[in-house]
């Protein structure tokens, strides 16, 4: 299995409704913000070639919004899909499946492009099979007050009019070392990949299960989790097994940290080892 970090670029979310009612003098401390109540996010994607086949997970915002939406996100770096995947030689043609973890518009955006000499949205990967829990589906096609600024249809609903979608049913290993698990709290059927690598080597791709390395303990859930108290039951088994199986964690949304393991404290669980995933390939268990 070969793993390539695709930075799709940043934006800004308020910090009150990344760590919802966590007082802002403690997660500050872990979490900077600016002078607006701002926090800076990466939007981190990663590719996974295996079985002759190349994934990605997720595809960042995309470039369909108008500037009226993105004045509200104050995008910022100089990384993009497009050229962080030239960067590693791959292209767009080349994947073969797309793993969106849900359908918010900052991890689906870029699955779907805008053809201005068609004047059509088509797949952003035309060879690709787009995985979504059905769950989720089911939940952003009719989406509810909270998330419906999240849930953009142009970001989905060409993906069905194209016919390349297949549903994520159930808890279940989509490929030989991909496992996926669903959870509700965030938004219902959040499709959190588990890639095992090697014996005893495991990477969890957290999505918005856990956004950042600030958000270990278990009740820091974001404002926008849809179900707060689901959020913590989830949040505490996984990490309970997480901890036991010795998995590391791959943040899509911390600018500062693309892995960690994990370690057993008075307070709980929490991160002990930060580390790129560069040098989590390279270690040795």
């Amino acid at each position: 299995m070969n793993l390539h970090v695709i930075n799709t670029g940043n934006f800004k979310l308020d910090g009150g409704a990344m760590f919802g009612v966590i007082p802002k003098s403690l997660w500050e401390s872990q979490y900077a913000a600016d002078e607006n109540n701002l926090c800076n996010f990466s939007m981190r994607c990663l590719v996974v070639e295996t079985d002759g086949r190349k994934i990605i997970i997720d595809a960042g915002l995309g470039t369909k919004q108008d500037e009226k939406f993105l004045r509200y996100y104050y995008l910022n770096g100089d990384d993009s899909l497009e050229s962080s995947m030239r960067s590693h030689g791959i292209s767009n043609k080349e994947i073969t499946d797309v793993i969106l973890t849900h359908l918010h518009f900052d991890h689906c955006g870029g699955a779907v492009e805008y053809d201005r000499v068609t004047q059509s949205y088509q797949p952003a990967f035309p060879s690709a099979v787009y995985w979504i829990s059905r769950d989720q589906w089911d939940w952003a096609i009719n989406p509810n007050p909270r998330e419906k600024a999240s849930c953009l249809k142009e970001n989905f609903m060409p993906l069905m009019e194209h016919g390349c979608i297949r549903f994520i049913e159930k808890n279940i290993f989509l490929f030989p070392q991909i496992e996926i698990k669903l959870f509700y709290g965030h938004t219902a059927g959040l499709a959190i990949p588990i890639l095992h690598i090697g014996e005893n080597k495991t990477l969890v791709y957290a999505a918005d299960l856990f956004p950042t390395a600030a958000h270990f303990p278990v009740s820091w859930v974001c404002g926008y989790d849809t179900q707060p108290l689901v959020s913590i039951r989830e949040r505490t088994e996984f990490l309970n097994e997480a901890y036991e199986k010795q998995y590391t964690f791959f943040f899509e949304h911390d600018i500062r940290t693309e892995c960690c393991t994990l370690k057993q404290t008075e307070k709980g669980i929490r991160p002990d080892r930060f580390m790129t995933l560069a040098e989590f390939l390279r270690l040795k268990y």
